[in-house]
């Protein structure tokens, strides 16, 4: 199977094609919703709460959410991933310039 790309997502709208997408946090899930057919998954910021036990998603961090993506990318090889960036973490062209790359 090829990779899914944002072209596919643009032909898939044009010829009226239903997906979903499915939220992942890890490789198993992402690996179980790869099998099942799943092409376009999210890494969304809910982690702090839904994995980090957090009461909000404020404390997730850049460096958060390029530890999960990095583990759904692995399970799920093939998917087009979304990641969401984490609250302030893109309020400022400097804040941006100076986040941590991982």
């Amino acid at each position: 199977m090829k990779p899914t790309t944002m072209s596919h997502l643009r032909q898939w709208k044009a010829d009226g094609k239903k997906f979903a997408t499915l939220t992942a946090y890890d490789f198993s899930f992402a690996r179980l919703f790869a099998n099942e057919g799943i092409q376009v998954m999210l890494v969304g910021d809910s982690l702090g709460m839904t994995v980090q036990g957090h009461d909000s998603t404020l404390p997730v961090t850049v460096s958060d959410i390029a530890y999960h993506t990095a583990a759904v990318r692995r399970g799920a090889p093939q998917a087009l991933l979304l990641a969401d960036l984490p609250f302030m973490s893109y309020a400022t062209p400097q804040q941006t310039s100076t986040m941590p790359h991982s």
